[in-house]
């Protein structure tokens, strides 16, 4: 494997590419030759010192990949998902739409249906010529302990969903309430996400019309995440009495986040559906001395 260091070959090639204004930088990789610690893919997505980015999106097939082997059969490629720390994560959502995007820049895929293994599982990709991209997210599980969240003097009880990563929902009456989401919000009792947990504050908008803002964990405040919104939209309807699995019809609802609008829709055998935009925006190489490694 090769080392992401001062002494790399030649240039590391990226791509920068957004959903919903979610923001990852792109390194392909197909034989999974290149290693990406912590401290590289932080760097590489500081917004000053680097490319910046919310994450990395680290494309392996699946079958170069250890962690992902088992999944060859049904996708051909890995999307390796980094945070802007350089922690690794299990799903993200906007990321599966722009590493899709990507994957049909570089014809790798053709519109149409494709499948793409996460550290969350297969995910099955609607890729249009042009425009948005459907992504089948998979099943909430609705664990039954929450913690409660504390910001400045407010409180809040949340909902637990989990869409491959965890989250805790909050429903608020205004999302200024939140405060500075670049740092985690304090929530008790620790254990119940002892890894840390992604923080949505929701408010309504309308019938089965959301707004939300999120502490994504590894990243601080993002402008959209879309397990997060997955994650709202169930909150929502189990708060609004809607089961798709109860009533044998699909619920929908709208979610505005501060980057843009995705449309999640829940299905009665609880497959989650989520619409939107995702974008390549620019391609370049990353020069050796950024990816030096710390003394």
């Amino acid at each position: 494997m090769v080392r992401v260091t001062a002494l790399y070959p030649a240039p590391l090639p990226f791509l920068k590419g957004h959903g919903t204004e979610n923001d990852f930088v792109i390194v392909p990789d197909p034989a999974n030759e290149i290693e990406l610690p912590a401290w590289a893919v932080a760097r590489i997505c500081d917004r000053r010192a680097g490319v910046g980015g919310d994450g990395l999106l680290h494309v392996v097939k699946s079958a170069a990949h250890p962690e992902a082997r088992a999944m060859a059969g049904e996708a051909e490629w890995f999307m390796d998902y980094r945070n802007a720390d350089g922690s690794i994560a299990e799903m993200c959502g906007n990321g599966v739409r722009v590493f899709a995007r990507y994957l049909q820049r570089a014809g790798h895929a053709a519109a149409g249906e494709l499948a793409v293994a996460t550290r969350g599982g297969v995910k099955r990709v609607h890729l249009a010529k042009d425009g948005d991209v459907t992504i089948s997210m998979g099943r909430a599980r609705l664990p039954e302990e929450g913690v409660t969240v504390a910001v400045g003097g407010h409180r809040w009880p949340t909902r637990n969903v989990n869409m491959g990563n965890p989250h805790a929902v909050a429903f608020v009456d205004d999302l200024d309430h939140a405060g500075d989401l670049r740092s985690a919000p304090a929530y008790t009792p620790s254990s119940v996400y002892p890894d840390g947990v992604n923080v949505e504050f929701v408010a309504d908008r309308g019938e089965r019309h959301v707004a939300m803002r999120v502490h994504e964990r590894g990243s601080g405040e993002t402008r959209s995440c879309g397990t997060g919104a997955c994650a709202v939209a169930v909150a929502a309807a189990r708060r609004d009495g809607l089961d798709p699995a109860v009533t044998g019809a699909p619920v929908t609802y709208t979610v505005d986040l501060p980057g843009g609008r995705l449309l999640i829709t829940e299905l009665p055998d609880g497959e989650i559906e989520m619409t939107g935009p995702a974008v390549i925006i620019a391609e370049g190489s990353l020069d050796p001395a950024l990816l030096t490694p710390p003394q």
